[in-house]
């Protein structure tokens, strides 16, 4: 089947593409890019006014199943990511039971088939359940299909552990996604350590319970030779050690999520459950630090830490909710809402954060570009056009999200899956 995307501005930083031209789609693969291109026996679509971009990729998120099918299962995570103009999605292990050997991988590659929406690329556990004391079989869950490896949601609290996990995943060439978080420092937190915590009586998490631990594991990587990746990155300091370090040539990179440039620990003072996650959102200053290395590219990749709980679980006293919001559709539009059309951030450097930056970390061949012979994931998008965030119009099972109401300049018009048309905005 062919499939003609006619008339769109094409933005592939991956291949230094930005203008416009059409693109000719075959058999799920991308193989022309080119003005003009004419052809007699395709299906045309129309996407004057629209920007063409590669298909876009969230590199964190939590799709629940196995276990938690209540919160999210990986088909209605699936709908919801091509609905957020998200063509592959890369999942954590903290399910129940955990990812954390080669049949579970499986399993969710499985399902992820059978649900036809976004591509899944399920990442395993660093440590066997998450519980931090011994190496999982992470050879088994490469050969099974695993991108990376993670106990995001705990910290790897042992440095020696943390430092075999680099050596051991760089004989496989993939990353260890790092959740920073000093578990002594953190303990019982339930926001950002301020002012604002003072001010309502709750349990604080200081900014050092992270970016000791971020300074911590670029150290080991640095003696290492292992890649790792900083997961939502919260606070100034952070950025500033990820920032130095690349300098050097250490192997990090690091992720920022829409909602840590875009809200802060103001965000709580109403005890609103849905502003709570971990990390927390914290001070201005951390806000603006984590925005501008976005902008400079400090941080690769903007990813949703997705986080599905149903509204039983948030319907309770701020310090008993647990942590965690959803993100998939609203992400985008945040996100050029925010920065392009807020911070001035060129539209191919945004698209870059979506695309290039996470297919680059993840080892994802043949995604994150329009080059031909590469997938046809593709994502289209409308920088201008108004939206408001409803959350009945929703398609994540979960409706935990502070941005309800939001109005947003920019979002996704079509996403189009190994060339199949998946969804459209109506």
């Amino acid at each position: 089947m062919k499939r003609l995307l006619k008339g769109g501005r094409v933005v592939d930083p991956a291949s230094g593409v930005d203008g416009r031209a059409d693109v000719l789609i075959e058999d799920g693969r991308i193989t022309r890019v080119e003005p003009n291109i004419a052809t007699a026996d395709s299906e045309v679509v129309d996407c004057s006014g629209r920007v063409v971009a590669p298909g876009f990729i969230d590199m964190h998120v939590h799709l629940r199943e196995p276990g938690r099918e209540d919160e999210e299962t990986i088909a209605s995570g699936s709908r919801a990511a091509t609905a957020g103009g998200f063509t592959t999605v890369a999942c954590m292990p903290n399910t129940e039971p955990p990812l954390d050997n080669g049949s579970i991988i499986e399993f969710v590659l499985t399902q992820a088939r059978r649900a036809e929406g976004a591509n899944v690329m399920p990442i395993g556990c660093v440590t066997k359940a998450r519980k931090g004391a011994e190496l999982a079989e992470i050879g088994e869950m490469v050969r099974a299909g695993a991108v990376a490896v993670s106990d995001d949601g705990s910290p790897v609290a042992s440095p020696l552990l943390m430092r075999r996990a680099l050596e051991y995943c760089r004989q496989f060439g993939i990353p260890v996604i790092d959740h920073c978080e000093d578990p002594d420092l953190a303990a019982s937190g339930a926001m950002n350590e301020g002012q604002v915590s003072t001010a309502l009586g709750l349990r604080g998490m200081p900014c050092a319970a992270e970016d000791i631990m971020v300074c911590r594991d670029i150290r080991l990587a640095e003696i290492t030779g292992g890649r790792v990746h900083i997961a939502h990155v919260s606070a100034h300091r952070s950025v500033e050690a990820i920032r130095e370090a690349r300098a050097r040539g250490v192997a990090v990179s690091g992720e920022a999520t829409p909602h840590h440039f875009s809200l802060t620990e103001e965000a709580v003072r109403g005890f609103d459950t849905h502003a709570k996650m971990n990390p927390p959102l914290r001070s201005e200053e951390d806000r603006a630090g984590v925005m501008e290395g976005v902008l400079d590219g400090t941080l690769e990749a903007i990813a949703t830490d997705h986080a599905p709980h149903n509204a039983i679980e948030k319907d309770v006293e701020f310090e008993r909710a647990p942590f965690g919001i959803i993100g998939l559709e609203m992400a985008v539009s945040i996100s050029l809402d925010r920065l392009v059309h807020g911070a001035g951030m060129k539209l191919a450097e945004m698209i870059r954060r979506f695309t290039e930056g996470p297919a680059r970390i993840l080892g994802l061949r043949g995604r994150g570009t329009l080059a031909p012979g590469s997938h046809a994931d593709v994502t289209v998008l409308d920088p201008d056009c108004e939206v408001t965030v409803k959350m009945d119009a929703l398609h994540s099972l979960s409706r935990n999200c502070p941005y309800s109401g939001w109005k947003l300049r920019g979002a996704p018009v079509m996403t189009l899956v190994g060339g199949v048309l998946v969804w459209r905005r109506d």
